[in-house]
């Protein structure tokens, strides 16, 4: 090839780096000229039909021409590259004088701050916080718990099973069980935690919902502690002008039992909507733990004796907050959390 070739070949690489407007534009030069199938590639790879005197000559004026090109390259793409920096940099500019951003902060669900305030009084009267398994065994959902096979309670209508002897717990007071069979003494304990139940959602059932069990065991407990136990939890959870009222009632692992009824914090009493004109609000189950269950977790009745209550966190939630459907607080309603 004469010397006139490579210098036509020089001047159309040159071109084609000119008139290249990006970098993708360029490397596509670059792969053109200098690729492995490139024109000036090509050359040295046909070096092999010249002669033993023209190759060193012409392969010096092809590493030549491939050293500028290069060179020019290198230099375009720099050049190139800072403009692209210099307008995204243009593109980019914040302007100081605008109006920052309005940040919208998050803050506690209502079952949560219902939860924090009951686990607070408790804590308050010298009571811990223990948690336990959703998924648990037969014996600690019933068996421990004094409701025997064949007892309503154990109907799978109500207790989603997973097995013969497993299922998703109906209720917390499986860890009491737990926390009983360790025979560490006296108790003084809150369970609060989620249990499962086969219920068609409405304004007040939900298949999966919140309960706070609390338990006590220890000689001499009477079921006049339990009264001023939740007489305390009444009056700091609604205020201090709360009474309670305890209506004869049936639990399996507590005898006596009784339902607890708290005087409407809204009208005092006399009869409103949100107590339905009676002037009382049911709110939880209680009573003194039943001698059989004390036996079943190795606790001698005899000698310690102890009270039990449950209370569901939903239905503390709705009333603290005056909410009329349970559904309200799992909708994730941005326009109603916003309210707490």
């Amino acid at each position: 090839m004469d010397n006139s070739k490579l210098e036509e070949l020089k001047k159309l690489a040159q071109e084609s780096i000119r008139e290249a407007q990006d970098t993708n534009a360029l490397n596509d030069v670059r792969v053109r000229f200098l690729g492995k199938k490139g024109e000036i590639t090509s050359l040295l790879k046909s070096m092999k039909d010249l002669s033993a005197e023209e190759k060193p000559k012409f392969g010096q004026l092809v590493n030549a021409l491939r050293q500028q090109v290069e060179e020019e390259l290198q230099e375009h793409m720099t050049e190139l590259q800072k403009k692209a920096r210099e307008a995204k940099m243009a593109a980019e500019t914040i302007d100081v004088t605008l109006p920052a951003k309005k940040m919208q902060y998050g803050h506690a669900h209502p079952n949560t701050k219902a939860l924090e305030e009951v686990e607070r009084i408790f804590i308050g009267m010298g009571y811990e916080v223990v948690e336990g398994p959703e998924v648990e065994y037969d014996e600690y959902n019933f068996e421990k718990l004094n409701i025997p096979k064949g007892h309503p309670a154990r109907d799978e209508q109500d207790t989603f099973y997973i097995g013969n002897n497993i299922l998703l717990r109906t209720q917390t007071s499986s860890v009491q069980a737990r926390v009983m069979e360790k025979g560490k003494l006296p108790i003084r304990m809150i369970c609060p935690g989620r249990v499962f139940r086969s219920d068609a959602v409405d304004a007040t059932h939900s298949p999966s919902f919140h309960q706070i069990e609390g338990l006590v065991i220890d000689k001499h407990v009477t079921f006049a502690d339990l009264k001023g136990t939740l007489d305390t939890f009444a009056k700091e959870m609604f205020g201090p002008e709360t009474k309670t009222k305890l209506r004869p009632h049936h639990f399996p692992f507590t005898e006596p039992s009784a339902e607890v009824d708290v005087s409407c914090f809204k009208c005092g009493g006399k009869g409103c909507r949100f107590c339905k004109g009676e002037g009382w609000i049911e709110i939880l189950g209680c009573g003194m733990v039943h001698p059989h269950v004390l036996e079943m977790c190795g606790i001698d009745p005899n000698e310690y004796q102890g009270f039990a209550f449950g209370v569901g966190l939903e239905r503390i939630a709705l009333l603290k907050y005056e909410i009329d459907d349970m559904r309200l607080l799992y909708e994730n309603d941005t326009r109603f959390l916003n309210q707490f």
